[in-house]
């Protein structure tokens, strides 16, 4: 009984025992890792990962697994071992990593996919096509490589310090109609292509292409470019860390007017400088100052009286991608996460985010659950704040409790002033942003929510209650 009740508390991400409080939203996992998503013709909302898994969904919420290992339970590939046998030759292995799947002009479905020994930066990636978003694809073989014993796609001998890692792509077209591929993850950082998108591939005579940041095996991956129209921002968001639940994976995000760069992050920093001194192998120290972090692990501490869900609570979020749907003029990130207390078990998972002002994302501190009630709920009260800070936390950050005075005072746990306008003060630093609703599965209830930003790019969130 005990172990149906916590399978069912997982499900629906409810306390053990529960009802469903009134008005609020359910959700349906999937169990993609590194999932990039699409919004397709049929109007459904697709993710690929790694091992060739994929999910689809309405809402955002109630995701259905169409497709899963690519040993046996792939379902986007007709026999995806034999079909593409020389990527995974290549990289010597029989796994599939994290694929990007785009729609191009000819209405076709294009699955950049790829393949990793994985101690090393032996990787090939291919291009497989479909007519419909669940497949089947048909390979069309391996265009990029990298790990090679010789010369390199760059003409020179390949070398692991300043050469890309051939994974983690991600494929889109800028505002003039342009196609790119952004990709890369470790060994010698992340770098872009133009395509062409009449075939899909590379235009030629590029080798790796240009090169936007990292170097020296820095723990850089997952590069997603999103362009905001209300920002007139190209956005690359970038996971640091290892993935792993105790790796630190966290995300951050950079930007530029171009979508080939130069990257800024909001202290002004070029990207192009992030990366570990030579001779040095996942120097972390050298690449937390960079980038401005959106979100890392974290634990809000529950409060008096209110059932702890460790699904909640998060370790290692990351390798995400990003959505701007024209239709309703919302911005949604989509991550992996691990967990508190479930080891390396993974999730999805779809938070909102806002800009600042100053044009900085703002990311949602829960789950989104959809259009929120109206509330005549007071901002003030006892709140749970949250500071990621900038480091690579293989911990989770956790809660302070303080109290919202009506005379815009904070007292508890954090000292400091607020204004319902969006700016908090604590211990002397600036933070603007947003007060936003959201759905809190803890309390069961809509609550107001903080996302902020220090001028330096330090993220504040809050929660109600």
């Amino acid at each position: 009984m005990k172990t149906l009740c916590i399978a069912l508390m997982l499900l629906m991400s409810l306390p053990c025992g529960a009802a469903l409080a009134k008005g609020a939203p359910t959700f349906t996992d999937a169990y993609v890792h590194d999932p990039s998503i699409i919004k397709a013709d049929d109007g459904h909302y697709y993710i690929y990962g790694s091992h060739m898994a994929a999910a689809k969904s309405e809402d955002l919420m109630h995701w259905e697994m169409i497709s899963s290992d690519a040993k046996d339970g792939c379902t986007l590939v007709d026999d995806a071992q034999n079909q593409m046998q020389e990527a995974l030759s290549w990289a010597q292995t029989d796994t599939f990593w994290a694929p990007d799947v785009q729609q191009l002009k000819d209405g076709r479905y294009y699955m950049y996919y790829c393949t990793c020994e994985g101690s090393s930066p032996l990787s090939a990636m291919g291009l497989a096509i479909a007519d419909d978003p669940q497949g089947p694809f048909v390979d069309q073989g391996i265009f990029l490589r990298s790990g090679m014993q010789g010369m390199s796609e760059d003409g020179i001998p390949y070398d692991a310090t300043v050469h890309p890692n051939v994974i983690d792509a991600h494929v889109f077209y800028d505002n003039q109609g342009a196609l790119w591929m952004v990709y890369g993850s470790y060994s010698g950082g992340i770098f872009i292509l133009q395509m062409d998108d009449e075939t899909g591939l590379p235009l030629p005579d590029q080798g790796y292409g240009k090169k936007l940041l990292g170097k020296n095996h820095s723990r850089i991956e997952g590069p997603y470019i999103l362009y905001a129209p209300d920002t007139d921002y190209y956005y690359l968001f970038l996971s640091f860390g290892g993935l792993d639940a105790s790796g630190g994976y966290n995300i951050r995000v950079c930007r530029s007017k171009s979508p080939d760069g130069p990257y800024l992050d909001a202290n002004g920093q070029d990207m192009v400088d992030c990366g570990g001194a030579d001779g040095t192998y996942f120097d972390d120290k050298a690449i937390e100052p960079y980038g401005t972090k959106l979100m890392g692990g974290f634990r809000f501490m529950p409060l008096s009286g209110f059932e702890a869900l460790p699904e909640q609570a998060y370790k290692s979020p990351g390798h995400n991608s990003a959505l701007y749907d024209p239709d309703t003029g919302r911005y949604f990130l989509i991550m992996h996460t691990r967990f508190s207390q479930m080891g390396d078990d993974h999730r999805v998972r779809v938070h909102p985010f806002w800009f600042d002002d100053a044009g900085w994302p703002l990311v949602s501190p829960l789950r989104y659950g959809g259009d929120a009630p109206s509330t005549g709920d007071p901002l003030s009260g006892d709140w749970r704040l949250l500071l990621h800070e900038r480091d690579i936390n293989t911990f989770q950050h956790r809660s302070s409790a303080v109290q919202f005075l009506k005379d815009g005072q904070i007292t508890g746990e954090l000292v400091g002033s607020w204004d319902e306008q969006g700016s908090i003060t604590i211990d002397g630093e600036s933070y603007q942003g947003v007060f936003e609703r959201g759905y809190d599965r803890e309390q069961q209830a809509w609550v107001w929510t903080i996302s902020m930003l220090s001028q330096s790019g330090e993220a504040l969130w809050g929660i109600r209650g």
